[in-house]
C-alpha cells in the first residue's frame, strides 16, 4: 500500500519479486500468462494477442484475454463481443466469443462502450489487478494480457501481480522501433520476466498480382534488433486488408491467420 515504486527511498525489504504477487479469485484456474507488449503504440499488440488467442483456441487449448488497455480497450471489437459482463453469488465471469475464448475488458463495464476513459494511472493500475482477482477465470491454459504501449502503471502492475511466465514484444520495421524496443526489452528484465521473442508487424504487403513482397513501411530492422538482444524472431506479419477488416467487423475468429505455428509451439513448450 502506498508503494511510489521509488524502491531508492524505501525502507521496505520487497527484494522478492513474489512479494508483489497477487492471488487469483478462489474459484480461478489459470495455468500460463503471456504479456503482450511494445515500448510504443499501433504496432499491433492488440491485434496479435487477438490472434494468438484464436490460434491457441483452434488447437484446442481453452483461452481467456485480460485487456489491461483500459484507456484504449479494442479486443470485445475484435471478437464481436458487446454487452455487460455477468455475475452470480460466487462473482463475476469473463464474456465468452462465439468459440469460447473468455475476455474481460472495461469497455464490457461501461453504460456505452464509446465512452472515455478519464482515469488517473494507479486507478488503471488497481482496475487490471481487479481483473485478476475478482474475477472468476475457469480452466484457462492460456490467458493473454493485452497492454497498453509503454513502460508505464500498467506493465509494471502487471508484471509485479500476475505471475507472467513470458511476454511477446511487438515492433515494426521502422528504425525508430529499435529504441523503444529496447527500452521494453530493459524493463523485462529489471522485473526478471522471460522474453518469448519478437513479432514484427507491418512487415510486408504481398502484391495481390504477382506476389512480390512490398516493403511499405522500408526495410525490417527486426533481425538486427533481436540479434542484439538474443532473442527470437517469432513471426514477421504481413498487411492483410482482409485481417483488418475481419477485425473491424467483429469476426477474427473466422479470419484466415498469418501463420503464426512457430509461435504457437514455443508457448505450447512452456507447458
Amino acid at each position: 500500500m502506498g508503494c511510489n515504486h521509488d524502491c531508492g527511498s524505501c525502507s521496505s525489504n520487497c527484494s522478492d519479486p513474489k512479494s508483489f504477487l497477487k492471488e487469483p479469485h478462489k474459484l480461478s484456474s489459470i495455468k500460463k500468462v503471456i504479456g503482450v507488449v511494445s515500448g510504443k503504440g499501433g504496432v499491433g499488440k492488440s491485434l496479435v494477442t487477438s490472434m494468438m488467442a484464436v490460434e491457441m483456441n483452434r488447437r484446442g487449448h481453452h483461452v481467456g484475454i485480460l485487456d489491461a488497455d483500459i484507456t484504449g480497450p479494442s479486443i470485445p471489437k475484435a471478437f464481436g463481443v458487446h454487452g455487460k459482463l455477468m455475475g452470480n453469488e460466487d462473482g463475476v465471469y469473463p464474456a465468452p466469443t462465439k468459440t469460447g475464448i473468455d475476455l474481460v475488458s472495461v469497455n464490457l463495464l461501461l453504460e456505452d462502450e464509446t465512452a472515455p476513459v478519464v482515469w488517473r494511472g494507479p486507478v488503471i493500475a488497481q482496475s487490471v489487478q481487479q481483473f485478476w482477482q475478482e474475477i472468476i477465470w475457469q480452466d484457462i491454459d492460456y490467458m493473454f494480457v493485452d497492454m497498453p504501449p509503454g513502460t508505464g502503471d500498467v506493465p509494471l502492475t502487471v508484471f509485479q501481480s500476475l505471475p507472467v511466465d513470458g511476454i511477446i514484444i511487438m515492433t515494426s520495421p521502422q528504425e525508430l522501433v529499435s529504441m523503444v524496443v529496447t527500452k521494453a526489452v530493459k524493463m523485462a528484465e529489471m522485473m526478471n520476466i522471460p522474453i518469448l521473442g519478437i513479432i514484427e508487424n507491418y512487415s510486408y504487403l504481398a502484391c495481390p498480382d504477382c506476389g512480390k513482397h512490398i516493403a511499405v513501411f522500408g526495410e525490417s530492422h527486426v533481425d538486427e534488433i533481436a540479434k542484439e538482444h538474443q532473442l527470437p524472431v517469432l513471426a514477421k506479419l504481413p498487411i492483410d486488408p482482409a485481417l483488418a477488416s475481419a477485425v473491424d467487423h467483429g469476426a477474427i475468429e473466422d479470419a484466415q491467420l498469418p501463420d503464426l505455428s512457430g509461435v504457437a509451439e514455443r508457448l505450447e513448450q512452456l507447458a
